[in-house]
């Protein structure tokens, strides 16, 4: 069974190859988008972390999500020597940029909890996968052109691995270099990553793409993770290890 729902303003497709239990379970993964979206949303005024911005909310009253979620922010900006931050030039907090991936594994814990084990979850294009397909075959995802949104350049099977892509070719300029805010993103276009889980994908390819051209080098050197970065003129980069994960 497969459904698609906007929520959190993007498309998020749930697949469940398990028949048993898929309708009921995939309404379970919506409704856990629907309370992440109702607790993180910066344009919900009513959201914790709008009351956070508002000073309405003291931090020995946060939720224990939001801890969580505060904490992997911190440990990443650490992690990728400040490139990734989730204050903004305002002084507001926003903390998508981990909340994505993190909700994604969050949804696909609960789908193994519950014995499912082939499943797809993709939100945004950020994407966990678990066994085969409906057809019993191994998942595979296709990496979009950055320039042409019907053309797929690359073809990987994930295996389990998560998945993301962060760009400026469908949002624009939404990704800023913490270490030079006024300065645009404008070397690179589009950089996918692979890692253990969806959560780590997410949470370093938004700091990788805001390096530029470095965030290649800087995956390369990361044991977990592998890349493939599309620069302005339409050249491509990968990490040593990311042919791993091509399709034949």
């Amino acid at each position: 069974m497969r459904d698609t729902r906007i929520l959190m303003g993007m498309p998020i497709t749930v697949e469940i190859v398990d028949a048993a239990k898929a309708e009921r379970l995939i309404e379970a993964v919506y409704a856990y988008f629907a309370a992440v979206d109702a607790r993180f949303s910066t344009f919900k005024p009513d959201s914790e972390i709008s009351a956070i911005n508002q000073g309405r909310v003291a931090p020995a009253d946060l939720s224990a999500e939001m801890r969580e979620v505060l904490a992997i922010a911190a440990r990443t900006k650490r992690e990728t020597r400040g490139y990734f931050e989730i204050q903004r030039p305002d002084g507001s907090l926003d903390p998508s940029g981990i909340v994505k991936g993190w909700a994604i594994r969050n949804a696909a814990d609960l789908l193994r909890r519950e014995g499912v084990a082939n499943f797809f979850v993709d939100a945004g294009g950020d994407i966990q996968s678990s066994g085969v397909n409906a057809e019993g075959k191994p998942w595979k995802i296709g990496i979009r052109s950055p320039f042409n949104d019907q053309e797929i350049i690359k073809i990987v099977h994930p295996g389990g691995h998560g998945i993301a892509t962060s760009g400026t070719y469908v949002r624009n300029q939404h990704i800023y270099n913490p270490h030079a805010p006024d300065r645009e993103i404008d070397d690179i276009v589009s950089l996918t990553v692979i890692g253990s889980d969806v959560l780590e994908a997410d949470r370093f390819a938004t700091a990788a793409f805001a390096m530029g051209r470095a965030g290649i080098h800087f995956l390369e050197a990361q044991p977990d993770l592998e890349g493939y970065l599309v620069d302005a003129r339409g050249v491509a980069t990968q990490t040593t290890g990311f042919k791993a994960f091509i399709s034949p």
